[in-house]
């Protein structure tokens, strides 16, 4: 999801000689397949949008393989990338990497202050391993290397998988099937309590071509921060979210909080007040984005 917006609006921007690989043409987890992509292709610019993700079930049922997988990913990338003297590169973290119960908005400098969130802590650990290896790589070597955070994505190319699905596409899809299955109620995990913040993949693609042309890695760590965070600045519970999936999907019928299953953290709200100063701001309110998000997925998924 993340890497194909990025590549559209690097094209949008009349870019070229954009380097992708897919899974099949490039285990990221292997060095030397990494290594032998960096001296054969030898990139300039390095965008990491690459790693496992997923929901809150599948953080918690695959934790050895959050954590391995995304320290070998980003450990390949960024020391190829040294090696090979990239010029820019930036790395794409979670908001989840934040501490469970601090204080609301998230600011960047609140990394490390307090304990994570057991559900999603190999990831949050591994994405945090990834701030920290840019931020040292630029300390020791001087590499122009830094993080972005962006909060919550959706859109075009999202993951609808309800076992690994994060909740809006798990939600769009439960709505959708509940509909046309003339379903009388929809289960939603926990209990509906639980702020989220949510920001349409497109407009995170915009801000990290913004970074790209207005940030250095310099700009970060002297104003004492390792990673700056991508949001739109506003949240609403789980049950709004519902309310309004319910809504955008024409379901007419109930909606069921099961508070046997885990809430996660109760808010993760990112304070943007740093990268709005610096002239960007998202662009796509909540309705219009899951208008979309859902208008891809028929299409893409119904028969």
């Amino acid at each position: 999801m993340v890497g194909s917006a990025i590549y559209r609006q690097l094209v949008s921007k009349h870019y070229s000689n954009i380097i992708t690989k897919n899974l099949s043409e490039l285990d990221l987890t292997r060095q030397s397949d990494v290594e032998e992509f960096f001296q054969k292709e030898n990139p300039g610019i390095v965008i990491v949008a690459a790693a496992k993700v997923g929901g809150i079930l599948a953080n918690d049922m695959f934790r050895a393989e959050f954590i391995y997988e995304n320290l070998m990913i980003e450990s390949n990338i960024i020391h190829s990338a040294y090696k090979n003297n990239v010029q820019k590169l930036i790395f794409l973290g979670s908001s989840c990497i934040y501490p469970k119960l601090a204080p609301q908005p998230l600011k960047e400098e609140y990394l490390l202050s307090d304990y994570l969130e057991f559900t999603n802590e190999p990831y949050a650990i591994a994405k945090i391993a990834g701030i920290k290896l840019c931020e040292n790589y630029y300390r020791q070597y001087d590499c122009n290397f830094f993080s972005a955070m962006p909060t919550n994505l959706y859109g075009f190319n999202d993951n609808f998988n309800l076992n690994t699905s994060h909740v809006l596409p798990a939600l769009i899809r439960k709505f959708h099937e509940a509909k046309i299955n003339f379903q009388q109620d929809v289960v939603v995990w926990g209990t509906g309590t639980p702020k989220r913040e949510f920001l349409y993949v497109d407009d995170l693609a915009e801000a990290i071509v913004f970074l790209l042309e207005k940030v250095n890695a310099k700009d970060l760590y002297q104003a004492g921060i390792t990673q700056i965070n991508i949001g739109k600045g506003k949240d609403l519970t789980i049950n709004e979210l519902a309310e309004l999936i319910s809504e955008v999907t024409s379901f007419k019928g109930k909606i069921v909080y099961d508070s046997s299953k885990p809430d996660g953290t109760p808010r993760k709200l990112m304070d943007v007040t740093r990268i709005n100063n610096l002239g960007w701001k998202a662009k796509t309110d909540l309705k219009s984005g899951i208008q979309k998000t859902y208008q891809w997925y028929l299409e893409k998924f119904s028969s």
